[in-house]
């Protein structure tokens, strides 16, 4: 009788190796991220003592890397200027926010251009693979689909038809029977993308991978398998809202914190080429509480809307509510308000939103929360055509902002004629030479914003 391997527990997080199954690691302290695993599958075996010749970095030869236009401007653009042969992509996501959709819009337009690519799904059979392509208007000879979940198998199909693109939807219900556990487990999903990527690298087909996320938004299975991929774009947006961002977080042949803007209709995901327009087109004039900024998105300036709602407090602990926004950096811009210019707002709810779902995280933005805060806390408006640009420090000071250039472009081009700016950024503008049409306002402490403003 043939024995089974010895199975050992594994932390998909930290790669810690507990001696049994825990519901916490000890290590890096996780919930749920201990998995089984054969004992074959972790490289606790020796290694194959093949000899390895070192190749001098200016003697290896390329082929033709050029990059391949997928069609779809903004997939192009998080890609870092189109596909790379050979590149294996994870794409990340919560259910139902159309990273198959788009996936499934990418390859029409591929094959719409004469190459052939393969749709691989795991979780579809062809009849809805094909119900779905015909909602989304993307039926054509040159895109396959296959109904597979052995990887084995997709990789000697995929050796065989040598398709110009492949797509696995999704890796987490791939397998094979090299290892012992069931689909969907650490193993598994790291067995499988490790065959994935001798596959792309080796034939230098481009490999697109769909991703289930955790609660927490992670992609599930072994953080390894992050490492493994030459991109992970990550699929955001609210499914009440109609827009969707595709971000990239991790790119070998490319920029990083690029994104793409789409919006969500009935026929598929439609590019938004000017998200500016789009996210300011609903904004209301004159509203106390409504702030213009403008912020970089990998190269990309943007231009949105922050709106804060400030109300007394029926409760002994005010409430803070803050979407699209850090929350620990709202609440030390609330704290510098108070000390600095003695607004009493800590004792009032704070609601703030960054209009069209957008996720802000630099902090070029401080200025226009600080003024959105302080506009609704004294229910005076912003007046109409200012936009502001800074970082807030602790003691009131505001300091430069990256990229000024770029951002007060986009600002010319939506209409805005006064930018309130640090006068440390100010000055580099206009020593290298700025003549624009926008008044540039230069402050270097929030007490002179607020007198300005209000």
């Amino acid at each position: 009788m043939k024995k089974r391997p010895k199975a050992i527990y594994v932390c998909r997080i930290c790669g810690h190796r507990p001696p049994k199954w825990m519901g916490r690691c000890p290590e890096c302290g996780e919930w749920e991220s201990i998995g089984e695993t054969a004992a074959g599958a972790v490289g606790t075996g020796a290694a194959d003592a093949r000899f390895a010749r070192p190749t001098p970095v200016d003697a290896v030869a390329l082929g033709d890397e050029a990059r391949v236009l997928t069609g779809i401007a903004e997939f192009d653009r998080v890609l870092g200027g189109g596909m790379i042969p050979g590149s294996l992509v994870l794409i990340g996501g919560d259910p139902g926010i159309g990273k198959s959709t788009l996936l499934l819009q990418v390859l029409h337009r591929l094959a719409a251009a004469g190459r052939k690519v393969i749709y691989v799904s795991g979780e579809e059979s062809v009849r809805q693979l094909k119900m779905r392509a015909m909602r989304l208007d993307a039926l054509s000879s040159d895109l396959l689909v296959l109904s597979e979940t052995d990887v084995d198998a997709v990789i000697q199909m995929a050796v065989s038809e040598q398709p110009d693109a492949l797509v696995i939807d999704s890796i987490q219900t791939m397998f094979t029977y090299d290892a012992v556990s069931a689909p969907g487990s650490i193993t598994q999903v790291r067995e499988a993308t490790m065959k994935l990527m001798g596959m792309a690298k080796q034939s230098g087909v481009p490999v697109f991978l769909i991703g289930h996320v955790t609660k927490d938004g992670a992609i599930a299975g072994p953080r390894i398998m992050e490492h493994m991929v030459d991109t992970v774009l990550y699929f955001e947006g609210d499914q009440n809202h109609g827009f969707r961002i595709l971000r990239a977080v991790k790119n070998r042949f490319g920029s990083t914190n690029e994104i793409g803007v789409f919006e969500m209709k009935e026929t598929g995901l439609a590019e938004v080429a000017n998200p500016s327009a789009v996210f300011l087109s609903e904004r209301a004039k004159n509203a106390p509480g409504s702030v213009v900024t403008a912020c970089m998105e990998g190269s990309r300036p943007i231009l949105v809307e922050l709106q804060a709602l400030i109300s007394s407090s029926g409760f002994s602990t005010p409430r803070r509510t803050v979407l699209g926004l850090d929350y620990n950096r709202v609440s030390l811009l609330m704290a510098v308000l108070e000390k600095k210019l003695g607004l009493n707002v800590a004792g009032h709810d704070l609601f703030m939103n960054v209009a069209g779902g957008v996720r802000i995280s630099e902090p070029a933005v401080d200025l226009g929360i600080v003024s959105a805060v302080a506009s609704s806390f004294l229910d005076k408006p912003v007046p109409e055509g200012l936009l502001l640009l800074g970082e807030v420090g602790l003691t009131g000071e505001i300091r430069g902002i990256s990229h000024l250039s770029a951002r007060v472009a986009e600002i010319g081009k939506m209409g805005f004629t006064r930018c309130v700016v640090p006068e440390g950024s100010r000055k580099q503008m206009v020593k290298a030479g700025w003549n624009g049409e926008i008044e540039l306002i230069g402050i270097r402490r929030l007490a002179e914003v607020m007198k300005r403003l209000f």
